[in-house]
């Protein structure tokens, strides 16, 4: 084991999603094991201290205080690390100087008196102070935080409300307003289908099925994920649905999030049979019966959810898609193409997601034919003893905390999901591997290319052992995005994934597959 070598600034600041992303590349500098850049938070340091990177001066750190800590040999020199560090921050900020960046609130309203939207993205313990402000300030507001009271999200709903102004979180990671994406978002085109969403995947998938359907979206407004909880009582969902049904532009409308609680789901239905326009209802893993006794359109996946939201919008028949976009013959070519490759022994799959909600898809429309075990399972009885360690056949969400505890959500920095993939490969049992790819704003740069070196390793690995590795892939993103669509499916194809067209197609085909071999 290497040494430790460490530097630190007092009273320096700078952003910990920036720092998380930098610590990724110091680890790749020759000689160094371990990174650790960031601020001197409580978290931060007992990351420290558990990779053994900590002492006393870094323990007494505040969280106004900088601090670089590396594991490396001999041949690292920490003046050279801090140079490093300096270029990278330096060129985080050229990237960013082409704009005014306010230190404040107060100073951001008063660079921009028209503006009436903030978003919000501090630690849960300061953020509902600031999103309180900026409700009092008449704005608008996107609260990107998580770690926020439960009593302060209600307080901060309510307070919204009162003034007619949406407050979009906590934990709020996609919305697009008057077509302009914010957080997590895609590029998709402008046009009459409006949504309201409790989750943050689950809405992109639903948006970028539009869009690839030849229509568009007016808005899109994001609740945080526990607006339906019986302690929030909906308050945004409803908010939001009735600003969509007195919206000129939008003609139907969409609802998307994991069952509410019930007295919740009941005023919320109640809405839709009283509302003017068609209301598509996709709780995932909801009651239909329920959603259509009052009038609503109810769905059996996110793709399902944007095809009848788009027949609504052409007066075209509504029915069920639960099907696939290729032929039939096509369908069973690739199903029987791939299980001949799979050898004796090798029967289970591992699905390894960024997005949740579209991993809680595939489990549903999985877990009818096959036990599924998860870090975030359909039933008590699949949930995993060990998150870092699968079992039969595993889905995981790699966006939970455990996985991201001091480090960057999966879909900006996939890193952990690179080596998770090659992990999982090296067991004999494993057969196929299912994926997602998340696409746009507020996602990596460059997340097919982030993933292909490991992709190429886990098969050539298998491949030396006598196995075959089967990957699925889906990838949620329009041709508009900076990532690029058609560009990021035929990467994959050529590393020799079997891209499918939605989230709901790639688990079907999986289960297809599995279905042989098990």
């Amino acid at each position: 084991m290497g040494s430790v070598k460490y530097s630190i600034k007092k009273n320096t600041y700078y952003d910990s999603v920036t720092l998380m992303i930098i610590s990724k590349e110091i680890k790749k500098m020759d000689g160094v094991e371990e990174a650790l850049v960031g601020m001197g938070t409580d978290l931060n340091k007992e990351l420290a201290t558990n990779l053994q990177m900590s002492n006393s001066e870094i323990d007494e750190l505040t969280p106004n205080d900088f601090f670089i800590s590396v594991l490396g040999d001999d041949k690292v020199n920490i003046e050279e690390v801090v140079a490093e560090v300096d270029n990278l921050l330096n060129a985080k900020k050229k990237d960013s100087d082409s704009d005014y960046m306010p230190p404040t609130l107060d100073s951001a309203v008063n660079n921009d008196p028209d503006a009436n939207m903030v978003v919000i993205s501090l630690p849960g313990q300061y953020a509902a102070e600031e999103a309180k402000k900026a409700l009092n300030k008449g704005l608008n507001v996107m609260l990107f935080s998580d770690n926020v009271k439960i009593e302060e999200e209600k307080e901060l709903k309510e307070l919204a409300k009162s003034k007619g102004l949406l407050m979009m979180g906590p934990d709020c990671g996609t919305a697009i307003i008057n077509n302009v994406p914010l957080a997590f978002a895609n590029v998709v085109r402008k046009g009459s289908i409006g949504v309201v969403g409790a989750s943050g995947t689950g809405t992109q998938e639903i948006t970028v099925l539009i869009d690839r359907l030849g229509e568009g979206v007016s808005q899109v407004i994001g609740t945080g994920g526990r607006d339906l909880k019986e302690e929030i009582g909906g308050i945004m969902m409803l908010m939001g649905i009735d600003a969509l049904i007195n919206d000129p532009n939008t003609e139907v409308i969409v609802l998307v999030s994991k069952p509410p609680a019930p007295s919740v789901a009941e005023k919320v239905l109640k809405v839709v049979k009283d509302s003017p326009k068609p209301v598509v209802v996709n709780f995932i893993g909801g009651d239909r019966e329920v959603v259509e006794k009052y009038g609503g359109y109810s769905c059996i996946s996110l793709e399902d959810a944007a095809r009848k939201a788009v027949a609504l919008v052409r007066k075209e028949e509504v029915k069920d898609f639960d099907g696939f976009s290729l032929a039939e013959e096509e369908i069973n070519r690739i199903v029987d193409q791939e299980v001949a490759k799979i050898t004796s022994g090798q029967k289970y799959l591992r699905a390894l997601y960024t997005g949740g909600t579209i991993a809680d898809e595939s489990m549903k429309l999985l877990g009818k034919d096959f036990d599924i075990y998860s870090n975030i399972p359909l039933s008590p009885e699949f949930k995993l003893e060990n998150s870092m360690v699968s079992k039969e056949n595993t889905c995981l969400d790699l966006g939970e905390d455990e996985f991201t505890k001091g480090k960057p959500h999966p879909m900006i920095d996939p890193s952990y999901r690179t080596e998770r993939l090659v992990q999982e490969a090296k067991d004999e049992e494993v057969a196929v591997i299912l994926m997602d790819f998340v696409l746009g704003y507020g996602a990596n740069e460059d997340p097919i290319g982030e993933m292909l070196p490991s992709l190429k390793e886990a098969k050539e690995m298998m491949a030396k052992e006598g196995r075959y590795l089967c990957i699925v892939g889906y990838v949620c993103g329009t041709e508009s995005d900076p990532q690029k669509l058609k560009e990021s499916q035929e990467r994959l194809e050529e590393a020799g994934v079997i891209v499918m067209p939605s989230n709901a197609q790639a688990a079907r085909l999986t289960g297809l597959i599995l279905n042989k071999i098990q």
